[in-house]
């Protein structure tokens, strides 16, 4: 085992005294040393109870024979940095990959285990056991409970457009303060197919976590037996070596992509995806999420897209009902469970119809997800099953703004027309830097009522965003992308089912225009800095 070399040799004395001035015992020498990072903080509703269900991870550990080391990692709330400095959750996506490679590679560890629940998090736990590859085990916190009230759900992440409402004067500050006082849940992630949910989901598939982890509730009692599972499972791997590149490949990342594009999850999906396939040295592209899609039905209706949430999708039979709608398409890959997913498709057990569609009865005949190209994107992002009938294809004028105050202030002063296409450019992750999420304005333009408004950027969007939003797009503005030469009143068009986005501009005045570009000044923190200097060091490397 790795941690050997602290245990046996001469040279490590001193390292032992340390050790067992923190609490280890001599015989805990003998056994498997497994790392707990813990994402516990008390300011992420998805994270305050992850300390009671590391307790049980360490529990599990102990009565396998392993020796837990807990420590702790950062996690950002996207849902409260938005809008506010939405710059640095992405890149604190890639900082929880570095925290743990320091940490498990510092003290010699034999495997761990990622207590998590959200956004960038989860993601970045995966990134950094495909960089490891140590074996290694995420526990997922759970979805958080809406409020149910006369039969209709509330849940925080509808205040989002709840501000469109009273920016363009459709409600009261007042009425929306009664509003806000039935959206406030308890503990977990947000209920619908979010990005912390989605990315849950991809966990289970993915096979890093156990059968179950994804859908069931955070404060459902199971989750914590699911929580002593995990830790005694990764004393098992340990012991029998199963390391995540052989979990985690490819057949795995397509799987992950086809229940996602089933159920509808996060664009946000695109970004993480590829991130942690690159980390295993496995090609996963945008191109690759489409070309599922566009033969994988959506069988799914969850928030936002629709009105189920995750404690839904739990009550129907979980992550392994809508792999055995799917058990067909699934290619076989092994688990963290000791089955392969085929097994797991084929035990899994649809107990509602209507809430996990048979194939033969989708909600849409593809995916949730399509990639659109053309003279102004190489590639871009939508969530196409969010997207209304009569808005799949659209063409109108662009309306510019640097900055989400801007738009929001267009908003209330009714400056924005239906049929627009509202631009965001040099959000991406060198322009802003860190490619914030538009959640505020994407749902304040729906919360103003508008019904054919487009907005496209090179920025993210949340899970939570719906309707003709297009992101992702590359190459983004910051670096010479044409989304950066957009002008007010130029002509966007925009078509989904064909896959397409179109600058209405000749070759030669989106050539002239690339060369006059402004790139506007943004105020950055050292971090912010790094951050984006990485950024562009990627894209000249990937220009030679």
């Amino acid at each position: 085992m790795k941690s050997d070399i602290l245990k046996n040799k001469i040279e490590t004395m001193p390292h032992r005294a340390l050790l067992m001035s923190a609490g280890l015992k001599k015989e805990d020498f003998s056994k498997p040393f497994i790392g707990v990072a813990n994402s516990y903080n008390d300011i992420i509703p998805g994270h305050i109870h992850l300390n009671e269900l590391t307790k049980e991870v360490k529990r599990g550990i102990r009565d396998a024979g392993g020796v837990p080391l807990e420590w702790g990692v950062p996690g950002v709330c996207d849902g409260i940095a938005m809008f506010v400095e939405m710059r640095l959750s992405l890149p604190s996506r890639d900082h929880i990959a570095d925290n743990i490679e320091i940490m498990t590679m510092s003290h010699s560890l034999d495997g761990w285990v990622g207590v998590t629940n959200c956004d960038k998090i989860t993601p970045g736990m995966l990134m950094a056991a495909g960089r490891l590859d140590l074996p290694a085990i995420i526990l997922t916190g759970g979805p958080m409970k809406a409020n149910t009230i006369d039969g209709k759900k509330y849940h925080p992440i509808m205040n989002f457009g709840i501000v469109g409402q009273v920016k363009a004067g459709k409600i009261t500050k007042e009425q929306a303060e009664n509003f806000f006082r039935k959206s406030v849940c308890g503990q977990g992630s947000c209920v619908g197919l979010f990005t912390a949910n989605t990315m849950a989901t991809i966990t289970e598939v993915l096979g890093m976590s156990i059968t179950g982890c994804a859908t069931t509730l955070a404060i459902d009692p199971l989750k914590k037996k699911q929580a002593y599972v995990t830790g005694k499972k990764i004393v098992e791997l340990v012991r029998k070596n199963i390391k995540p590149s052989s979990i985690m490949t490819k057949n795995a990342f397509e799987n992950a992509i086809m229940v996602d594009m089933a159920m509808g999850g996060s664009t946000n999906a695109v970004l993480h995806i590829i991130a942690i396939a690159k980390e295993l040295n496995i090609n996963i592209s945008a191109n690759t999420f489409d070309k599922i899609s566009s033969v994988t039905p959506n069988i799914c209706n969850i928030i936002p897209a629709g009105n189920y949430e995750m404690a839904d999708i739990d009550k129907a039979g979980g992550i392994s009902a809508v792999l055995n709608r799917l058990k067909n398409k699934i290619k076989n890959s092994p688990t963290v469970n000791g089955k392969s997913i085929k097994k797991i498709a084929e035990d899994g057990c649809v107990l509602n119809d209507e809430i996990i569609r048979p194939l033969s009865k989708p909600y849409h005949k593809e995916g949730g997800i399509a990639v659109l190209k053309g003279n102004i994107a190489k590639t871009s992002v939508i969530k196409q099953t969010a997207v209304c009938h009569n808005m799949m294809k659209h063409t109108g004028p662009a309306k510019v703004f640097y900055t989400e105050d801007e738009l929001l202030f267009a908003i209330e002063e009714k400056k924005i027309n239906e049929g627009d296409v509202v631009v965001l450019p040099f959000q991406g992750p060198a322009g802003a830097p860190g490619m914030p999420e538009m959640l505020t304005p994407t749902d304040a333009i729906k919360g103003a009522g508008y019904k054919k408004v487009a907005l496209i950027t090179d920025g993210r969007f949340s899970g939570g965003t719906t309707g003709a939003c297009i992101g992702h797009i590359e190459p983004e503005a910051y670096l010479r992308g044409a989304i950066g030469i957009v002008r007010d009143n130029d002509i966007i068009d925009i078509d989904i089912p064909n896959r397409k986005i179109n600058l209405k501009l000749t070759d030669e005045q989106i050539e002239q225009r690339i060369k006059n570009i402004k790139i506007p000044e943004r105020k950055l923190t050292p971090y912010l800095r790094r951050y984006k200097e990485k950024i562009f060091a990627e894209h000249l490397s990937k220009s030679k």
